[in-house]
């Protein structure tokens, strides 16, 4: 089980050699064999073929993995949370060298840094001021856009460049910073499973070892790992010490991107006694905010970078995603207006349906705030999955690795089977079409023959009768610890 997750993981990093995007200055491209494989599509299509079956060696692994604790009573010891944190470790580890994966985004982080350093503001200029290496394997699209990050990914990244030039130093440096969200997820989850009556264990396992995070959060190096790391320490902090530390935790990860600042929310909610009133919840939560609005300014502060991110904010929504509902519903509604001829403007429907679903979103966040249950841990923790869960499904832009926003938090929860079944197939499904993203650059016989390799994976790790039968012992595990 643990050799073949390391396997596939080393596969992983083979294959994304191939398909990856590399600085031109790269070492790698001196070599003539890779560079003919980069070359021609039948290279890529070989070294995507090797990505996808390392993945799909991972995802297995994982199962077996989470079989095992739902069939042993590890899933209620440490034994069992530290037999998790080695997988992850071990599957993780032959990613911590490889470029960014599936994402040019990691290449951005470390102009980013760059820019940082020389007191160039990165809410001002974009890498394309830059010359040289770093910006070599830049999307031309962010080339000359401003980042959405908050401060904290941006100081980080001035510390690292301190020291190396080199570009994909840079990135291991930036992985380095993701790896700390995970640390800090395997550190909160077993906490938080506790307090919810979860074995620490499986939702660890859930949480922290499956192709969703590996793919996407360890091979990806998202900020988005490091933010929800934050949230969950800022959770399990709040609880344990108090909603004052908690909303400083909740204000560095809101310092990363500022989603993550909604933590403050059920923060407070547990902190307050039970019934607590009106003037009581907005007391706290404005408190709450002071405080956590206080660590997101003062770092940019201290870092010279100011509120410039304010600015930035809408750099999000310059892209469409297919997995933004209001996207889609938008743009389906403007493809019948023109296609019988309404005469409305183009995108008519789709400011319009983001517009409501933003509107929908801050409702949402009201009323979590102003009318969920007070003083109750679980409760705490179910409000966490609700805001993530509405803000995902109500947002303009979700991108693949979002998805690493509410997984924790979903997996110290006691669901229903067919919910815990989800959980599951989506960890699974995630990280096995982590390749078909922008990393392609076009490049559609590789979607198309890559979709095909998934479209067979997928039922083949949870259709057919042995992938069922493991499933369903997960998922009808008694996650519940016997008394």
């Amino acid at each position: 089980m643990l050799t073949r997750g390391l396997a596939g993981s080393f596969l992983v990093l083979v294959g994304g050699l191939v398909v990856s995007t590399l600085p031109a200055s790269s070492f790698l491209l001196q070599s003539e064999q890779l560079v003919a494989l980069r070359s021609h599509q039948t290279g890529r299509m070989l070294g995507l073929t090797i990505v996808l079956v390392g993945l799909g060696m991972l995802a297995a692994a994982w199962l077996s993995l989470c079989r095992y604790l739902a069939r042993t009573d590890l899933a209620d010891r440490a034994d069992g949370v530290a037999l998790v944190r080695q997988a992850t470790i071990l599957w993780s580890l032959p990613l911590l060298i490889a470029p960014p994966l599936f994402s040019r985004d990691g290449w951005s982080y470390a102009a980013q840094g760059v820019l940082t350093r020389l007191g160039v503001s990165p809410y001002e200029h974009g890498p394309g001021v830059l010359a040289g290496p770093v910006v070599e394997a830049v999307d031309p699209r962010w080339m000359d856009t401003m980042t959405p990050y908050g401060p904290l990914p941006l100081a980080l990244g001035d510390i690292a460049s301190r020291f190396t030039s080199n570009p994909w130093l840079l990135v291991i440096a930036h992985r380095g910073v993701a790896l700390i969200g995970l640390a800090l997820i395997a550190w909160a989850v077993p906490r938080i499973a506790i307090w919810t009556g979860v074995r620490p264990a499986l939702a660890s396992a859930v949480a922290i070892a499956s192709p969703l995070m590996l793919a996407n959060g360890v091979g990806g190096l998202h900020n988005d790992l490091l933010m929800v790391g934050l949230m969950a320490a800022a959770l399990a902090i709040g609880i344990e010490r108090g909603w004052v530390w908690g909303s400083v935790v909740g204000g560095l990860a809101a310092a990363v991107k500022l989603p993550g600042g909604l933590i403050c929310i059920p923060v407070v909610l547990a902190a307050l006694p039970a019934a607590a009133g009106l003037v009581e919840r907005v007391k706290r939560l404005g408190a709450s905010a002071a405080v956590a609005v206080g660590t997101l300014v003062g770092l940019g502060a201290v870092w010279g970078l100011g509120i410039g991110w304010i600015k930035a904010l809408s750099v999000p929504a310059t892209v469409n995603t297919p997995l933004s509902a209001p996207t889609v519903v938008g743009g389906v509604l403007d493809w019948i207006n023109g296609g019988i001829g309404l005469g409305l403007a183009p995108a008519t429907f789709l400011d319009l349906i983001r517009t409501l679903a933003s509107a929908a979103s801050v409702i949402l966040i009201g009323w979590v705030a102003l009318r969920w249950p007070t003083g109750d841990r679980l409760r705490a923790v179910e409000a966490t999955v609700v805001l993530i869960g509405g803000l995902l499904l109500l947002s303009p832009v979700v991108h693949l690795w979002y998805l690493l926003w509410i997984v924790p938090f979903a997996a110290t929860l006691r669901l229903p089977r067919g919910l815990t079944l989800l959980v599951l197939a989506v960890s699974v499904v995630a990280g096995l079409v982590a390749p078909l993203d922008s990393s392609l650059h076009g490049a559609y016989l590789l979607i198309v023959m890559g979709s095909m390799y998934v479209a067979l994976a997928v039922p083949f790790l949870l259709l057919t009768r042995r992938g069922r039968e493991r499933m369903r012992h997960i998922a009808e595990a008694d996650w519940l610890p016997v008394p």
